[in-house]
């Protein structure tokens, strides 16, 4: 099969988003309705989204035009650098050549805007004047509100309440970019209403903060819904993360032998990912692709490959996905924008097929990982791009032992400049470890929809 060639403007910029689903020998089962159970149709998903954005969602294309206006707001920062990580291979005295795409120089600090200026982008061409989301560190609502004031839109933003509380700093940006940041779960919506009467404590979870996101959209005719991970869409919009690793890696003279990418919902590590897989789904190069995952919210490696409800009142739709339960309420770690129950279906079926290899690290190791990667190369790293720090370094050193000189290229997804906080309590030793037990896992995962 010949090689494809993608078209870079001349800012060395995609032109289009990359499709996996094109090239995957096989696709996932659809997303159902969650009250009927039955195969979702556009009709079913225009409460919550553009029709542009569900065609996406169900495209088989392999290259999708990104709209000109949206390539306008990306030029702002895109093409993000490739840097070789010299000095930390000189840390780790090792064989192995280590790359990093480098997301952060983004204006909100990480990928996210690649999906948010597309999904506000798309929603303002068809009247929509108001997006309401959900977040978890906070990187995604950021991302989101940058988005609606460059288009704009009114925000409003769910924030998972630990992260509420420790990243002050991330609410204040995305206040500061003008939309408004409520703690979830909230009193506003029966979702929250419900869940705080149960649990009055409550530090919330991505799917409570999702289903109080939903059940305002759908209140509203001038409402959508806005998401930051797991649909294929908001995955698509990533790849130009990836297409524009393979024009870079090949101006520096290499190519991956191996990929590696944290891992919560699946949006950041699809981006580097996906072209790569491409490439090797169509026979061109093979490559090896790490997913790093944290031990305390392990969706790929303890999880159940099934369908589940999206979000923890069961408003949004039913995926066929790697699932901890939709009522998995994970500890509150520092890297909140992992702590999602499931993945995103493109990944879990990759994964099923054997294109994709899952680790979990624990949040100590994580934590080291950045720390030695900001004194070697310069970068404070967020706590979710720690854990792709800590699988690099992981494969740099199975190099050593083994004495190969591999290439590894890995996404550092942002900048950890608004978790100061999170560094300052593992240096005086207030961070822990958190073990998923198996136990925990089978209760969780003992309320899974039964879909026939």
């Amino acid at each position: 099969m010949a090689t494809v060639k993608y078209v870079l403007n001349e800012d060395q910029m995609p032109t289009a988003w990359y499709n996996v689903a094109a090239d995957m020998p096989s696709l996932p089962p659809p997303p159902l309705h969650p009250g009927t159970g039955q195969p979702l149709g556009p009709a079913d998903l225009a409460p919550l989204f553009p029709m542009a954005l569900i065609m996406q969602e169900v495209s088989t294309e392999r290259a999708i035009e990104i709209p000109e206006e949206v390539q306008q707001i990306y030029r702002q920062w895109r093409p993000t650098p490739l840097y070789r990580a010299r000095r930390l291979e000189q840390a780790l005295d090792t064989p192995a050549k280590i790359y990093y795409k480098y997301e952060g120089v983004s204006p909100a600090g990480s990928h996210k805007p690649n999906t948010a200026i597309a999904q506000a982008y798309y929603n303002k061409q068809e009247g929509v004047k108001r997006l309401v989301t959900e977040t978890g560190a906070g990187q995604w609502g950021s991302s989101l509100a940058l988005a609606g004031a460059m288009f704009g839109l009114e925000i409003e933003v769910y924030m998972v309440k630990v992260s509420y509380n420790q990243k002050p700093y991330r609410r204040a940006l995305m206040e500061a970019y003008g939309a408004r940041v409520v703690a979830s779960p909230s009193t506003e919506t029966a979702a929250g209403r419900a869940i705080l009467a149960e649990h009055p404590d409550s530090t919330g979870s991505l799917g409570i903060a999702i289903s109080e996101a939903v059940e305002m959209a759908v209140q509203r005719e001038d409402t959508k819904y806005a998401l930051g991970s797991v649909l294929n869409h908001v995955l698509l919009h990533q790849t130009v993360i990836g297409l524009e690793c393979l024009t870079q890696m090949e101006m520096a003279g290499d190519y991956p032998d191996v990929i590696v990418g944290c891992t919560g919902g699946g949006s950041n590590f699809s981006g580097i990912a996906f072209p790569f897989i491409g490439a090797k789904l169509r026979g061109e190069r093979d490559v090896r692709v790490v997913a790093v995952e944290p031990a305390a919210c392990p969706s790929l490696t303890k999880g159940k490959l099934a369908y589940d409800y999206g979000d923890t009142a069961h408003l949004a739709p039913m995926v066929r996905m790697h699932t901890l339960g939709s009522t998995f309420v994970p500890p509150g770690i520092h890297a909140g924008g992992l702590r999602y129950h499931g993945m995103a279906p493109l990944v879990s079926h990759l994964t099923e097929l054997g294109e994709i290899q899952p680790i979990a690290t624990q949040q100590l190791e994580t934590f080291a990982a950045g720390l030695q990667f900001a004194r070697a190369e310069g970068i404070l790293p967020a706590p979710e791009a720690n854990h792709a720090v800590a699988g690099a370094i992981r494969e740099a050193l199975r190099c050593k032992e083994a004495g190969k000189s591999e290439v590894i290229l890995f996404n550092l997804c942002g900048h950890g400049h608004f978790d100061l906080q999170a560094y300052t309590d593992y240096q005086a030793g207030k961070l822990k470890d958190y073990e998923y037990s198996e136990e925990e896992v089978a209760m969780a995962l003992a309320g899974l929809p039964s879909v026939g």
